[in-house]
């Protein structure tokens, strides 16, 4: 089972110009979305920053991006920073545990994907490639996790147990904080677990290993393919993410309700990654990720609510 989607967003005055027929199709839609899944709908639940910002920013409408010059509406999506009416500094920023490359594919339009979200909000920890100018990850695939639903997939829970296969013996990278006390001593002190004397040992890892970056791919779902299979993505220890029910307004068309926006599948993955590696309690803590896809989501709900009352 698929449990979560590739798709992307979109901006709010694309999703209200497409006429009457579209404005009540999306009504109807709304309307029996609303019976099952508003009354718990998760985005109500959010610890978020005071959204006041892009309030004001909604009602004096676009904007000029602050680098490249181009009309926007709430933040650019080339250059990855919020437009002139919307502060920096009022704009909340999320630390993440680990770091995330998003991998986007060539033909998904920028002004309709929310990975653009995820640096906005925590930019020391998000990188953004086009495919198919991406990384090498075989040197540090010990280390790295995809976000992908298949056969092989395992849970989040399960990452510390499959990523330690992956560890690559007799190699010891600079930051990897290798202990100095003789390895074989250490394994006495650890006597349920059978270690490799060959391989880098610290005691602050799980299992001997710890997972640094997790990778997502930003695209439709018919796009995944030619992604997916890249030569310089076989190999990575693939994650499944629990199933969700997305909140995106632009769904793909036929595909089940739990195939999640990019933005979406980052904030789950996270919250799930928190309680269920770092064994930590949740509090909220990267809620903020969600903080314009959230506005964003009222404003559109509302904006149908208007039309079909018209």
């Amino acid at each position: 089972q698929l449990t979560m989607s590739l798709n992307s967003s979109t901006l709010l005055h694309e999703e209200n110009s497409e006429g009457p027929k579209r404005t009540t199709e999306c009504l109807e839609s709304l309307e029996l979305q609303t019976a099952s899944s508003f009354q718990d709908n998760p985005l109500k639940q959010l610890q978020l920053a005071s959204q006041e910002v892009l309030e004001k920013a909604q009602k004096s409408g676009r904007s000029k991006c602050p680098r490249c010059s181009s009309s926007r509406m709430f933040y650019c999506y080339t250059c990855f920073v919020p437009v002139e009416t919307v502060p920096t500094k009022e704009i909340p920023t999320v630390k993440l545990p680990l770091k995330i490359d998003i991998i986007k594919h060539p033909n998904e339009t920028d002004g309709k994907s929310t990975a653009v979200h995820a640096k906005l909000l925590a930019p020391d920890d998000v990188t953004i490639y086009k495919y198919p100018c991406i990384p090498e990850y075989e040197e540090k695939r010990h280390e790295i996790a995809l976000i992908f639903p298949g056969p092989n997939s395992v849970s989040v829970k399960d990452i510390g147990l499959h990523l330690q296969k992956y560890t690559k013996k007799g190699v010891c990278n600079s930051d990897d904080d290798c202990s100095k006390e003789p390895l074989l001593k250490q394994a006495k002190l650890e006597p349920k677990e059978e270690k490799n004397p060959n391989e880098c040992i610290s005691s602050s890892r799980s299992e001997g290993t710890r997972l640094k970056k997790i990778i997502f791919i930003d695209s439709t779902w018919n796009q995944t393919n030619k992604i997916i299979t890249d030569e310089r993505l076989q190999g990575l220890l693939q994650i499944e993410l629990k199933t969700r029910k997305t909140c995106f307004w632009r769904h793909q068309k036929g595909k089940p309700d739990t195939y999640l926006s990019t933005i979406e599948a980052i904030y789950y993955f996270l919250v799930d990654y928190h309680q269920e590696v770092l064994k930590e309690n949740y509090k909220g803590q990267y809620d903020n990720l969600l903080f314009f896809f959230s506005f964003m989501y009222t404003l559109i709900k509302n904006a149908k609510c208007c039309a079909g009352k018209e």
